[in-house]
């Protein structure tokens, strides 16, 4: 009797124990092909499933090596929670352009002089609300030669006491150089934010020039309509009046310049930016990223690598899902707008915040958009607003503005009043193009907007711009 291995004794478990039966050649082969396709599919999943642990993994440790604290006082929470994309509450931070020097890439970009090496300001400051529905997004940008009064500021190594009437952008400057930090500069922006319009913002994100090169230049650069000759000595940058198609590096200087531009005012520049803004975002949302899983993951690095995020946001997943509640944002629900300032008394170089300042961050202190009276007014003229950058007034659904414009309720004015769906302006019996929005006369050669009654410079119509100026190609 012949005596069993061991082995023999283990239990056969599904039969892999039973001897392998003798099939026709054409079973083998057909057999052997199902088993290789199988076993791709099978490597393919592993290196998926390994790429993507990876990936994420990768993005993880940006996000965490640029996160950022806040430092506890006044409004600010130093243990804020992470943002939940699902709350169905809004979410708002404080974007902060940081005007630094240090570096060859921000060089590049501002300029290498001995005196600004080493100093930070804030270039640009926008106040960012995407509603609770993550169907509209707010976007104010404060002036950053507004004066306005602040309250006192704990920094890293010590405190900064309240100031009053002083430059908007020189809380940041201020606070890096009192606190040697970030965190000590953007905090205490953060704070004076929300004292300066009654909103509970805890989170921010910072971003520099060469941050801003980086991300335009990983979408590819952007479509900006330019509405007249551009010859800027101090940025170097030249280019003709029309379509231009440009990359980060130049985008980022023709943001960033005022000088024979517009009215070379601050508020002239800031719609410029926010204009750079919306194309940008206009220019990531028109590429199939949610398919192109290799091109997405490049952009999101290239962003993340550029931006300094306070903790309450510097969460992966929480990005991740903030990203996907906006992939279907309709760039036309994008209210943009800076703060209504007039020139102050005491010094005509600077500006201060009018009275319909407080009109604007009550809207958003109610999640509003800040055009249009209501929410029925907003989605009536989602089609219509973020088209310009100025103040408000109380009529600005396109529909009210009787006022502003000297016209009665007859048919034919009423019909007058309807809003162009294109360009987004009305246009009067006498050729005159309105805003609806801000109740200004738009230039029909550069798309400004003016004060109706001051001829101030208050905004750009970009909607305008693009459609008639430059006829900017429409993104799918």
């Amino acid at each position: 009797m012949t005596t069993s291995p061991a082995g023999d004794k283990l239990p056969n478990v599904n039969g892999l124990r039973d001897a392998k039966p003798r099939h026709s050649l054409g079973y083998r082969v057909q057999h052997r092909a199902r088993t290789i396709v199988a076993s791709v599919i099978a490597a393919m999943l592993v290196f998926s499933g390994t790429a993507a642990a990876a990936t994420w993994l990768d993005v993880n440790g940006i996000i965490k090596d640029h996160s950022v604290e806040i430092i506890g006082q006044g409004s600010l929470d130093a243990n804020t929670s992470i943002i939940d994309p699902n709350s169905g509450k809004p979410i708002e931070f404080v974007l902060i352009g940081q005007d630094s020097r240090d570096g060859e890439e921000n060089q590049s970009v501002g300029g290498n002089f001995d005196d600004v090496v080493g100093n930070h300001q804030a270039d640009t400051t926008m106040v960012a609300q995407i509603s609770a529905d993550r169907t509209k997004i707010n976007l104010v940008s404060i002036p950053r030669d507004s004066l306005v009064d602040i309250p006192q500021c704990e920094t890293t190594n010590g405190t900064i006491p309240a100031q009053y009437n002083v430059m908007f952008n020189s809380i940041f400057a201020n606070a890096y150089q009192t606190g040697g930090d970030l965190a000590s500069a953007a905090s205490c922006t953060l704070n004076a934010v929300n004292s300066l319009t009654g909103l509970n913002i805890q989170n921010f994100i910072v971003v520099d020039f060469a941050g801003l090169v980086k991300m335009i230049n990983a979408v590819g650069g952007v479509d900006l309509c330019i509405p007249q000759d551009v010859d800027d000595p101090y940025t170097s940058l030249q280019l003709t009046k029309g379509l231009h198609h440009l990359d980060g590096h130049q985008a980022t200087q023709y943001a960033r310049t005022r000088h024979g531009l517009g009215d070379g005012s601050d508020t002239s520049r800031t719609t410029r930016q926010q204009y750079l803004i919306k194309q940008l975002m206009n220019e990531a949302l028109s590429k199939n990223l949610f398919t192109d899983t290799a091109q997405l993951y490049q952009l999101a690095k290239s962003a993340l690598q550029s931006l300094y995020i306070s903790q309450g946001m510097a969460d992966t997943a929480a990005l991740a899902g903030l990203a996907m509640s906006l992939k279907d944002f309709n760039l036309s629900n994008l209210y943009s707008q800076t703060v209504p300032v007039v020139s102050a008394p005491s010094d005509p170089n600077r500006s201060v915040w009018t009275d319909e300042a407080e009109t604007l961050w009550e809207k958003m202190r109610a999640d509003k958009p800040i055009y249009g009276s209501d929410e029925s007014d907003a989605n009536t003229d989602a089609n219509t607003a973020g088209n310009s950058d100025g103040p408000s007034d109380n009529s600005t659904d396109g529909t009210d503005n009787t006022d502003n414009m000297g016209t009665d309720n007859t048919g034919s004015q009423e019909a007058a009043q309807t809003p162009d769906p294109v360009t987004g302006l009305i246009t009067q019996a006498d050729g005159t193009l309105i805003d609806p929005n801000t109740g200004g006369t738009v230039d029909p050669e550069d798309g400004s907007i003016h004060d109706a009654l001051t001829g101030q410079y208050i905004g750009l119509a970009d909607r305008y711009l693009n459609a008639t100026v430059c006829a900017v190609p429409a993104k799918n």
